[in-house]
Order: C-alpha cells, then sequence, then structure tokens
C-alpha cells in the first residue's frame, strides 16, 4: 500500500445515487489509519447528508462468502475494514433505471453510498474480510426488503468465485429472479395542511402527491405524529399553520399559535431529521417589522406580533434540518377565503369600504409558491430560504383593492384608504410589518420567475366573476 494516501473523491455510477468513494488511507510502518466518515469533508466532495444513526460491521471468515442481493429501506455507507470485497449492486427502484447493474472490488481505500431500495450485494476475496456500514435507519423487523438472486442470468454479475463454490445462505440462494421482483416504490411527498389555500394549489400541482388535512393530521396534537410513516416520505411540505393574527394575541390564541406553529413544527423537525427526508416550511413576512426597504433572506427576524414571534421560531427550528427549504410569502391569495375574494364580494354589493393604505407588500398566489416548491425541489436547488411573492410594483392593501373594485366593474374610487392607525382605532388587533416586500433576486437568480401580481390577480377575479 503506497505511503502517499488518494484524495478523497466522489464519482457517479451508472446506477443514479450510487457513488463510489476514494478514501484517503494513512500508511506507514505500524499499519494505515483513515477517516472511515467525516461528514463535513465528505458532503463537500458530494456524498449526501444522509444523517447516519447505526453503524453495523460484517465479519466474513472464509473467501468466497456471499451475501445479498438486498435492497433496503434505508441509505447505506459501506467500507472495508480489512480485507478486500467485490461488491454488486443493481437498481431494484421503479423507473428507468430499473435492472441497471454497476460492480466493483473494494478495499480500505474505497466506499460505497448506496441509496435505498438499490440491491447490494458483496463477495469476500480473502480470508478473515471485513467491512462496515452506516445506514440511516435504525433496523426494525417490519422494514420491507426487496431481494434478487444472486445468480441472476439479467443482471448477469461477474462473480469473480464462482457462486458454486461460494458460502451462500439458503435464504440468498432462494431469492426471485428480477423478471418476478416487485419494483420499489419511490419515496412520496406528503403535503401538510392540504385544505388550506396552499395546500389545495399544491393538490393541483403534485396530483401523485399524499396529503393530509387537519382532520386527519393536526399539527398541534402530538398525538398525530404516531399515525404517519415517516420513512415512506423523501419530502414533506408544511403548509399548515395557526394564521388567525389577531386571535394569536388572545391568551388562548396564543397558547394555540405557538402549540401549532412552534411545538408542532419542532416535533416535525425531529421527524426530518430522524427519517432523512427533506422538509418545506412555509413562513410569512410577520417574521419582519417592516422597518426595511425590502425584506432579504438573510436579515435579522424580527417580529411584532405573536404570530410573527411563533412563525420566526418556527423558521428557526426548520433551519437546524440540514436538508431544508423555507418559503417565505407574502399576502396569500388562493382557493379559499382571502383579501382578494373579500373585496370581490364586497364590490358586488355595493359596499365601499375602507381600506389601509399605509402597509405595503406584493401579493402571492398560491400557484406561484406551489410551482417554486416544486421548481426547488426539482432542481435540486441549494437548501435554505427563498423569498417568495407575485412580481410587480408594491402597492398598499387599499391600492390593491382599487384594481379589485375596477376589475369588478366598480369605481375604484369607492375605495376609501385610511392609517393602519385609522382603520384599528377602537379594536383588538395584532401589530403588522408596514412595510412587507420581499426580495425576488435569490429565487429568480436560480431561474424562477413569479407571475406578475397584476395578471394573476386579473385572471383571479375574472375566475369568481365567474363562479
Amino acid at each position: 500500500m503506497s505511503n502517499e494516501p488518494a484524495s478523497l473523491t466522489v464519482t457517479a455510477t451508472p446506477i443514479p445515487g450510487l457513488l463510489l468513494v476514494q478514501l484517503p488511507v494513512h500508511a506507514d510502518n505500524r499499519g494505515w489509519f483513515k477517516e472511515n466518515w467525516q461528514r463535513e469533508k465528505m458532503v463537500a466532495a458530494g456524498l449526501p447528508d444522509f444523517g447516519p444513526v447505526q453503524n453495523n460491521v460484517s465479519f466474513n471468515a472464509l473467501a468466497g462468502t456471499t451475501r445479498g442481493i438486498h435492497a433496503e429501506p434505508w441509505d447505506k455507507f459501506v467500507s472495508v475494514t480489512t480485507g478486500r470485497v467485490f461488491g454488486g449492486w443493481v437498481d431494484l427502484r421503479e423507473g428507468e433505471s430499473f435492472g441497471a447493474v454497476f460492480t466493483v472490488e473494494i478495499g480500505p481505500g474505497q466506499a460505497v453510498f448506496v441509496p435505498r431500495g438499490v440491491g447490494n450485494s458483496y463477495q469476500t476475496l480473502d480470508n478473515d474480510t471485513s467491512y462496515s456500514y452506516l445506514v440511516n435507519e435504525h433496523w426494525s423487523p417490519h422494514a420491507s426488503y426487496t431481494f434478487l438472486n444472486l445468480a441472476d442470468e439479467t443482471v448477469a454479475i461477474p462473480w469473480p468465485i464462482d457462486l458454486d463454490d461460494a458460502e451462500l445462505s439458503e435464504k440468498d440462494r432462494d431469492h426471485p429472479r428480477l423478471g418476478k421482483v416487485m419494483p420499489v416504490a419511490s419515496r412520496k411527498v406528503l403535503v401538510l395542511g392540504a385544505n388550506g389555500q396552499l395546500g389545495r394549489a399544491l393538490r393541483h400541482k403534485w396530483p401523485e402527491a399524499e396529503f393530509l388535512g387537519r382532520d386527519e393530521f393536526d399539527l398541534s396534537d402530538p398525538r398525530s405524529f404516531a399515525g404517519v410513516r415517516w420513512s415512506d416520505y423523501r419530502v414533506v411540505v408544511n403548509a399548515s399553520a395557526f394564521t388567525a393574527t389577531d386571535a394569536a394575541e388572545t391568551p388562548e390564541g396564543r397558547v394555540e399559535a405557538w402549540r401549532t406553529n412552534v411545538s408542532g413544527v419542532a416535533q416535525l423537525v425531529m421527524e426530518a431529521q430522524k427519517h432523512s427526508f427533506v422538509i418545506v416550511h412555509v413562513s410569512s413576512d410577520y417574521v419582519f417589522d417592516g422597518l426595511a426597504r425590502e425584506h432579504h433572506e438573510d436579515e435579522p427576524l424580527s417580529p411584532l406580533s405573536v404570530y410573527g414571534q411563533t412563525k420566526a421560531a418556527g423558521d428557526a427550528l426548520v433551519s437546524t434540518v440540514a436538508r431544508h427549504y423555507i418559503v417565505r410569502t407574502s399576502w396569500v391569495v388562493g382557493d379559499g377565503p382571502n383579501f382578494v375574494r373579500t373585496m370581490v364580494g364586497l364590490a358586488a354589493r355595493g359596499v365601499s369600504p375602507s381600506v389601509v393604505d399605509d402597509q405595503v407588500g406584493r401579493l402571492t398566489f398560491t400557484a406561484d409558491i406551489a410551482g417554486a416548491i416544486d421548481f426547488l425541489l426539482t432542481t435540486a436547488a441549494p437548501f435554505g430560504t427563498y423569498n417568495l411573492s407575485g412580481e410587480g410594483p408594491p402597492q398598499s392593501w387599499a391600492d390593491v383593492a382599487r384594481r379589485v373594485f375596477e376589475l369588478a366593474g366598480r369605481q375604484p374610487d369607492a375605495v376609501d384608504g385610511v392609517s393602519t392607525t385609522v382603520y384599528y382605532d377602537g379594536k383588538s388587533a395584532a401589530p403588522r410589518p408596514t412595510n412587507s416586500l420581499l426580495a425576488l433576486d435569490k429565487i429568480e437568480s436560480l431561474g424562477f420567475v413569479p407571475g406578475l401580481v397584476d395578471e394573476s390577480l386579473r385572471a383571479y377575479v375574472e375566475a369568481l366573476l365567474d363562479e
């Protein structure tokens, strides 16, 4: 073995997500040393931050000991500690790469990252060979495995030691051929808050996803979590929240807001860390005090209200998950109760409302939020926080109301603009940011440009008038 260690490298293989890793091995007259798993360096080199929770070691007394082919419901990082191993991997996941094969001999200087659903098998080439593997789910007797026969003629793995001369278990000898293997289903997408405005937009965007409304899953109730098989999901979108801004200022509402937006999110974060799914969390402009001319993603949080404080706390919790997206929005409009729908109703009834004219921002249509979430996931955008609103000039609530009246056939001047102080005089109300304008540079630099507010508003109002 050379005294000059190779550099740490990660190489793709013909099987999507299966990665070959070259590990630096430092050798001298005493033996050798290697960093078998070093999260920071390996993630930087291209390995996924898969969150291992269990370390197993397989010792094999005889050369020719052969195990597999097993596809397991967790990700796996396999490396040799002594001896040499011939590895064979077969993609048993549903999709175009089903049946793809990769083989390689590995020793102490190599490791392989095996994504869940890829069948893995190992044949030892030396006596007293051992290899270790990290996995990101605890072993469970209820785990579901998929198997393929080691001698399958279709994949035709070229075993260095003929299987007739190898050490195999009877179970491994009896596994089915590829033609009888049921492909491993892809991990699914789960949306919480399925019946809200964003949840409905995501139903339209992702008809194949799974959706849970509050009657099926209550984020504020810890008992709800036990009823979900979190390991089945690769992405969980949290579109559920306590959003009654003024009610959150009451003693009862304060408790409910914290229970849902903080305690519930904390438990969801724990599930994300335990089961290695991507968490997508929807945030709000209320995490800011509104003093900045435009709010960027890295602006320090400065909430004014109880609702804003709970959303800011939820954001802080989600940001501790390695694989997360926080999508921060403002003035949401979609299928359900919202400001624009209310204004259309007032216009139709001949009402001339007073509307706040000193709070400024942009409307965000749920079709754009759903599109942005889909974009971040499908393009594997860098994890982190992204602002998202409609595109266009800032408007006050009164400006929006006047435009809605115009589109609905009423005179815009039927809307009377008033200050926040005047509007809420004598009412119990939460403090609100005066400027909710969100900078869109970050997500637009990646290639996602939301629709123009005025065009989306026109289409939305026309659809309401046609109902």
